[in-house]
């Protein structure tokens, strides 16, 4: 019945929230990050990019970068169900406003065939002030990557598995043909899901699949 299975990754695929937030720890830039994202993030996602990529953290050493895409947990489970995935012989995604660099890894690690995330470019060991943003903030970018993803492959939305935990994946949510809520707390979410699974074990969802 289904034969695609695309994936948010931050608090799915890996046991944090927001990757973005784990960088500006990284670089002592947190409190400057908070008050920026408070004020664009909804708003004007340009203006939050140039701020915190241009202004906070270019020129700063790649190297604690490099290590966070390096030392990021797995959510337990994360090995059994793509195992079981590629199994069922489903096509597999990730849709994520996290690095396109964390994504890579977990194709790596896991096989992953189309990969959907922000790049957060380097360039000589050190952060070139440059972030290509194909997952925009707000959910109706990856509700437009799963549409343009599905018709480019052939298959139907309603062919779909779409697993997120946010409310940036509300909207791919309600156009997929099942829509598991993953480890989250947002009520929005948990409304629009055909399914909700609780707890930090991503195995949780193989009898749905």
């Amino acid at each position: 019945m289904y034969k695609l299975i695309a994936f948010d990754m931050d608090g799915v695929i890996f046991d944090t929230r927001n990757f973005w937030i784990e960088l500006h720890k990284a670089y002592g830039t947190l409190e400057e990050g908070k008050k920026l994202t408070e004020k664009y993030l909804a708003t004007d996602y340009d203006r939050l990019k140039y701020e915190v990529v241009e202004t906070l953290w270019k020129g700063k050493d790649a190297q604690p970068f490099l290590d966070l895409i390096k030392n990021i947990k797995y959510m337990r489970g994360v090995k059994e169900t793509f195992e079981h995935i590629h199994k069922k012989g489903l096509i597999t995604a990730i849709i994520s406003s996290s690095a396109i660099d964390v994504a890579r890894r977990v194709q790596n690690d896991h096989g992953v065939d189309h990969l959907y995330a922000n790049d957060l470019i380097v360039r000589d060991g050190k952060l070139a002030g440059i972030f290509n943003s194909p997952v925009a903030a707000g959910g109706e970018h990856k509700a437009k990557i799963l549409r343009d993803l599905c018709s480019d492959i052939g298959i139907d939305l309603a062919e779909t598995i779409y697993v997120g935990d946010s409310n940036m994946d509300v909207a791919p949510a309600k156009i997929a043909g099942m829509a598991i809520a993953f480890n989250s707390k947002n009520d929005e979410l948990r409304t629009a899901a055909t399914h909700i699974v609780d707890g930090k074990d991503l195995s949780k969802i193989i009898p749905l699949i």
